[in-house]
């Protein structure tokens, strides 16, 4: 369980603050996170499913639904080139 969770917008997200701290705990955790967000690209790209994230900024819990466009060893992509670090994203629900 997390504290409460807020949703944002996709253009909220470039005036967030992301901590340098990883949010997850352990290598399985996130070598899995690393898997549902691969996943969750080709969804995004093939089917145009959305994917909902549930990330942590400075300040609070935050979930976005949403196309996952790409992924890179650190971000993950958004439309309008609007990124998320992977190490703040807590879970993937595809």
């Amino acid at each position: 369980g997390y504290p409460a969770i807020s949703t944002v917008e996709k253009e909220a997200i470039s005036h967030l603050n992301f901590p340098s701290k990883e949010v997850l705990k352990t290598r399985e955790e996130i070598e899995q996170r690393r898997i549902d967000l691969a996943r969750a690209v080709v969804l995004g790209n093939t089917y145009k499913g959305k994917t909902r994230i549930i990330f942590e900024n400075s300040g609070s819990v935050c979930q976005i639904e949403t196309h996952l466009w790409g992924l890179t060893d650190t971000r993950v992509i958004l439309k309008q080139g609007i990124v998320i670090p992977i190490h703040r994203i807590r879970e993937v629900k595809l």
